[in-house]
């Protein structure tokens, strides 16, 4: 807190800040869905799933921990998952360790579409995030990326795709 006292409400240029950021996240989040959807015929959040399921043992993870990945409530998560496994990306079965609980497998036909869309995915990513930015302004944006996660208490989750694409573009 900067000294004893703090506005109530921010500012007109502080307003405008985060109104600039609001408005660029979603246009770029956006446009992300819009070429996944596109080229792939898959949703960012098909993509969420197939990502924890792929950086997961055996490709398998339990309902609760996918959730808790992800960040949905579970009720929407089922909902979802309903909707890939009838299009053959996932399937739910019976949990070999505990028979009340299902696990989610991401299916071969998943793994492929995941694998197919990784990639372009990453490279868009890199042209409408990365590529405008210089290396300066990037740490920037990761350090206000996790203050702001800091203040949330939400921890970044880097798995094994982040070293993948890291291996690919640097």
């Amino acid at each position: 807190m900067r000294g004893q006292w703090r506005r109530a409400y921010p500012t007109a240029d502080e307003l405008r800040i985060w109104r600039d950021f609001i408005e660029a996240a979603q246009a770029l989040s956006t446009e992300l869905a819009s070429r996944l959807q596109k080229e792939f015929s898959l949703s960012p959040g098909d993509y969420s799933v197939m990502l924890a399921l792929s950086e997961a043992d055996g490709s398998r993870l339990r309902s609760s921990e996918l959730a808790a990945l992800v960040g949905w409530e579970r009720s929407r998560l089922s909902h979802h998952l309903g909707r890939m496994e009838r299009r053959g990306l996932i399937r739910r079965v019976e949990c070999a360790t505990d028979s009340r609980g299902a696990e989610v497998v991401l299916t071969d036909e998943g793994g492929r579409a995941f694998r197919e869309a990784s990639l372009p995915h990453l490279q868009a990513i890199r042209e409408l995030f990365v590529d405008p930015l210089t290396p300066e302004q990037l740490a920037v944006v990761g350090v206000i990326a996790a203050r702001l996660r800091e203040g949330m208490e939400a921890p970044p989750s880097p798995g094994p795709l982040v070293e993948w694409a890291t291996s690919k573009f640097v």
